[in-house]
């Protein structure tokens, strides 16, 4: 008796995998939210903090940049998070219209505090699966963001 054909393989529906990894965003997003308010922190500003952990001294211009959000709207919860001691501004020397960025020990231990709740909830959830698909799943985001990037810098459709 002849083996049956193999059953043919589905084509995955890019769509359908973009509603799933938004869905899957906003989950993980609502999930380490939670975690954060217990911290007194909301996502905006924990991203203020931990983008500061990265890189301190940076300017206003240069923050709101890899927050990827305008300078004004990073400057009212700045403001705020220098009134709350977590952030501080020093000048510049020569440059009058700038400040430097600067996490207080007060921010520092918070957003490490954060820092430390966001990778428990990782390791709880994507830092359970095998190797290989941890490996797969990098190559695979790394792919979608270069072309995304690609996108970026490309003429837009009516210029094509």
């Amino acid at each position: 008796m002849p083996s049956p054909a193999p059953a043919p393989v589905e084509t995955a529906d890019p769509l359908r995998i973009w509603f799933r990894f938004i869905r899957l965003n906003r989950r993980a997003t609502n999930a380490v939210a939670a975690e954060l308010k217990e911290l007194g922190l909301s996502i905006p500003q924990f991203d203020l903090l931990s983008t500061l952990t990265e890189c301190e001294g940076m300017s206003q211009q240069e923050l709101a940049g890899r927050l990827y959000v305008t300078k004004g709207n990073v400057s009212g919860l700045l403001d705020r998070m220098v009134e709350a001691e977590l952030v501080e501004r020093r000048s510049i020397p020569g440059d009058r219209r700038s400040n430097a960025l600067y996490l207080t020990s007060k921010g520092r231990d918070l957003a490490n505090r954060g820092i430390a709740a966001q990778r428990a909830y990782v390791m709880r959830t994507l830092g359970t699966l095998p190797a290989q698909d941890l490996a797969d799943l990098e190559r695979i985001v790394l792919a979608w963001r270069d072309r995304a990037r690609a996108e970026e810098d490309a003429p837009s459709p009516k210029q094509r």
